[in-house]
């Protein structure tokens, strides 16, 4: 594919391995290979779009593994008023689906994660796992965070161990070593299984904390913007391995992500959020890459950049100085 020759930035910087130019009142990333859409592509786009899709009614779909239904949230404001975080979503989840939540900053996306996990709770609405309401945290919903969660004191393996322990107290002991060995290896780490989390970094601080999550075999893994406090090589290196991981033990994902390149190269889907407060659901994007994916040829396909244009577009248009 022939890419026209980006417009000379104001000044440049470097996020997420990718050249970024910017405005200079603006906090939003466009990158240098960003083409306009044309009508032509938008009618094209058609194919990954949802079609006749309305986030303001509830989607019923028998085979849905979880069922967010109608969702409003919002807090009291000093004043008595109530401040909408939130409002009108409808998503529902496959059993096997990597979803990736994507939107600017302040729109509810780590909110929405944090109801899906029973770490807070919605205004109204309904949220279904299996067709049981969420009303707590459970073992079934593991939490991947951006800043590892891990605790000083214990060594990587004993962070995995106390997992294990506290979730799956029916298995022996020898079996509980096992299965704790089996992440290890997993996530390349047995060869730093007993050192504390001082002693490595942080791309293998969050590898501990994906085998933490996966080691108590939850029905579905939810990551808040897991790669985001990395460096820009080591977050494309964990974004493969966690895919790899997921690609060979399928479960239910969802992930909050600010990288449009991370949502297409990881996800099934890409639910667009629009600017809070009040934030919804704007567009839900189907990603037609199968799996397993290779990076590059992603990168090489019309098809790639498309969609990728078309989320960014979206951000764009969305886009306030006082965000």
């Amino acid at each position: 594919m022939v890419l026209a020759s980006p417009p000379t930035p104001l000044f440049k910087g470097d996020l997420g391995g990718a050249r970024l130019c910017y405005k200079r009142d603006m906090q939003l990333p466009i990158t240098n290979y960003q083409l306009p859409i044309t009508n032509y592509q938008e009618r094209q786009m058609t194919q990954y779009t949802a079609a006749s899709i309305n986030t303001n009614s509830p989607v019923h779909n028998s085979s849905s593994f979880l069922e967010i239904e109608n969702l409003f949230k919002s807090y009291k404001s000093a004043d008595g008023s109530e401040f909408s975080v939130l409002e009108k979503i409808n998503l529902n989840i496959g059993e096997n689906e990597f979803i990736s939540v994507i939107g600017h900053s302040g729109c509810g996306k780590s909110t929405l994660l944090k109801i899906v996990a029973g770490l807070e709770k919605q205004s109204s609405g309904m949220v279904r796992l299996e067709g049981k309401e969420i009303r707590q945290p459970g073992a079934d919903r593991m939490m991947v965070f951006q800043h590892y969660g891990l605790l000083p004191w214990l060594t990587v393996r004993e962070n995995i161990r106390l997992a294990v322990d506290e979730v799956l107290q029916s298995l022996s002991r020898a079996d509980k070593i096992s299965l704790v060995n089996e992440h290890l290896a997993m996530v390349n780490l047995t060869s730093a299984a007993d050192k504390y989390p001082d002693q490595i970094s942080g791309g293998m601080k969050q590898r501990v904390g994906i085998a933490r999550a996966l080691a108590i075999r939850p029905k579905m893994l939810l990551m808040d913007e897991p790669f985001g406090a990395l460096d820009a090589l080591t977050r494309g290196k964990l974004q493969k391995q966690v895919l790899d991981i997921w690609e060979n033990h399928r479960q239910a994902a969802m992930m909050i992500t600010h990288d449009v390149d991370e949502a297409i190269y990881m996800s099934d889907r890409i639910v667009l959020m629009t600017n809070g407060p009040a934030a919804t659901i704007g567009e839900i994007l189907s990603v037609p890459f199968s799996h397993p994916r290779d990076r590059q040829q992603l990168r090489e396909s019309k098809e790639y950049y498309e969609l990728r244009n078309y989320a960014l577009n979206f951000l764009d248009r969305y886009f306030t100085q006082d965000e």
